[in-house]
């Protein structure tokens, strides 16, 4: 299993910016996706979670502001962040907890991550 993550750049405090991340590989399912990030000297914090049932949840920081979205069926995640604040500026990272059989019937669940994608709110 595979993330690949996209978006993210430079923007102004109060602007909007989108995340995406896609899973690529064979013979798995999604239970849930996650984005994670992690500023400079602090400690990694979740931003936001969905579930394969379109469950979610979100930060107490980011909430109101930010909106992820999953596309089950393209195993795609997004993160659509608006009224950005110079405190959002970190690493974004995604994340993927999923399911599979092994050849003996026998299920595994994992976690794996993308490379990490640089948000950075400034004037």
């Amino acid at each position: 299993v595979q993330l690949q993550a996209s978006g993210g750049g430079l923007v102004q405090p109060g602007g909007s910016l989108g995340l995406s991340c896609a899973a690529s590989g064979s013979d798995f399912s999604i239970n849930a996706m996650e984005w994670y990030r992690q500023a400079p000297g602090k400690q990694r914090e979740l931003v936001a979670v969905i579930t394969s049932g379109g469950s979610t949840n979100y930060a107490e920081s980011v909430k109101g502001r930010f909106t992820i979205s999953g596309d089950n069926a393209k195993k795609m995640v997004s993160l659509q962040m608006n009224s950005l604040k110079p405190e959002d500026t970190a690493v974004y990272l995604c994340s993927a907890d999923v399911r599979g059989l092994t050849s003996g019937g026998e299920i595994w669940v994992a976690r794996f991550w993308g490379q990490g994608t640089l948000v950075t709110v400034s004037s």
